[in-house]
């Protein structure tokens, strides 16, 4: 996933957070963005289909005189697309601490080992 999609996937779980369905125009996806990335509507087009692709959402396309906007229900993995980067994330320092802990054990191993057989 690219940073451009979890930022609209990030967007998309906080605008819908309960299990309803939503109308999101790509202009508010846009102007929401806009402070990170400069995104065009066919990028969002792409990134939507994407996400939708990948089990995220369900999106429909709906016609209006302002424009078109899109229908959003997320799935049950998108539901927990917060929760899962944050606990991806945790894991990782986690496993950057554990490691950064056995160099520094294996260091100090190493040299009472050199100290006792000089």
């Amino acid at each position: 996933m690219t940073k451009k999609e979890k930022l609209v996937m990030n967007y998309l779980c906080n605008k819908c957070q309960q299990r309803r369905t939503y109308l999101i125009s790509p202009q508010e996806i846009t102007l929401a963005l806009s402070k990170k990335y400069v995104l065009s509507i066919e990028e969002i087009d792409e990134i939507m289909a994407s996400l939708s692709n990948e089990n995220y959402i369900d999106f429909v396309v709906s016609e209006s005189k302002k424009g078109y906007f899109y229908c959003v229900n997320l799935k049950k993995s998108g539901q927990t697309f917060v929760l899962d980067t944050k606990r991806n994330r945790k894991n990782f320092g986690l496993l950057v601490l554990r490691s950064m802990f056995l160099a520094t054990v294996s260091f100090v191993f190493g040299i009472i080992l050199k100290a006792i057989f000089k």
